[in-house]
């Protein structure tokens, strides 16, 4: 009988194992080419031309973050006070931003684009979905400041990058932070990688926690850690939330749950007919109308 339990045990054990290390390679892997986001197209052409013009129009910038990765991204001065961070999302790059980039720039804004840990060219073997990379953004607006004491720096991002900069948002930042514009990030790993996964309640739950305790082996985070929406509660500095409500990869139904959190100075904008991560196509008028006269009113 206690063999018989050992044995079981270690069935359990070892499918446990496996299924988390399955959620783990689907999600957080970033060389695992069948992931979460496989069925969004790419345009190979598109993204080297968009790598193309960052080159021709910025200089490449490194720093060494606390955990000794190399993190790299470009930056392009244009004799501006203000200095925008702009993150990219999930499995992209900074180049994967592109049209915002090109936008911002018009404003003659300084521009910083980091690639994320994990991603374009920057080092790391996982995705931190925006908790550990919180970290190395505060890095970057230190390498900012080194620069220009005075600097006003806002951070934006999208998808991933949003709830990166919302991750910021709840920690102690410096001054020169002015303002965060968030666009359809998430509130949690948790519910988002939940509303991905094929199973029901009960079922989902079990391999999340399964695919939780992957991660902290292989990441050094639980899933659970990665809460956004606990981060805006925190938030000092005033936040824009935009979210298309056509969105079926991050609900939109999480903006609502993110604007209601924050404690801080806050606006939200809502894109009709905007699906994941394109608000900024669809609408683009008043998306960058929204944006600009947030920016000004806090920089």
């Amino acid at each position: 009988m206690i063999v018989f339990i050992l044995v079981l045990i270690l069935m359990i054990s070892c499918l446990s194992l496996y299924i988390g290390n399955y959620l783990y390679d689907y999600t957080l892997n970033p060389y695992s080419k069948h992931n979460i986001s496989e069925k969004i197209e790419t345009n190979k052409t598109v993204e080297e031309a968009s790598r193309q013009w960052l080159s021709d129009n910025g200089v490449n910038v490194s720093l060494e973050n606390e955990e000794h990765m190399n993190l790299y991204g470009c930056y392009i001065d244009q004799g501006s006070s203000t200095y925008v961070i702009m993150v990219h999302g999930y499995r992209g790059d900074g180049a994967s931003i592109i049209s915002p980039i090109k936008n911002f720039k018009k404003q003659g804004y300084n521009l910083l684009i980091p690639d994320l840990r994990g991603h374009g060219f920057s080092d790391g073997d996982y995705i931190g979905m925006g908790w550990d990379d919180r970290l190395d953004i505060i890095q970057w607006i230190d390498y900012l400041i080194q620069k220009d004491q005075n600097a006003s720096i806002i951070l934006y991002g999208v998808s991933m990058g949003g709830a990166t900069v919302m991750n910021v948002a709840g920690e102690k930042i410096p001054k020169q932070v002015k303002a965060i514009i968030e666009d359809c990030g998430y509130t949690s790993v948790w519910d988002v990688f939940k509303t991905h996964i094929n199973m029901n309640e009960v079922e989902s739950e079990i391999a999340l926690h399964m695919a939780s305790f992957v991660t902290k082996m292989r990441a050094g985070y639980y899933l659970e850690d990665v809460k956004p929406i606990e981060q805006v509660k925190k938030s000092q500095t005033p936040i824009l939330f935009i979210h298309g409500n056509q969105d079926n990869f991050v609900p939109f139904s999480m903006l609502d749950e993110l604007y209601q959190a924050a404690n801080c100075q806050k606006e939200k904008l809502v894109v009709e007919g905007a699906g994941h991560a394109n608000s900024c196509s669809v609408g683009e008028d008043i998306y960058y109308q929204t944006i600009y006269r947030f920016i000004e009113n806090y920089q």
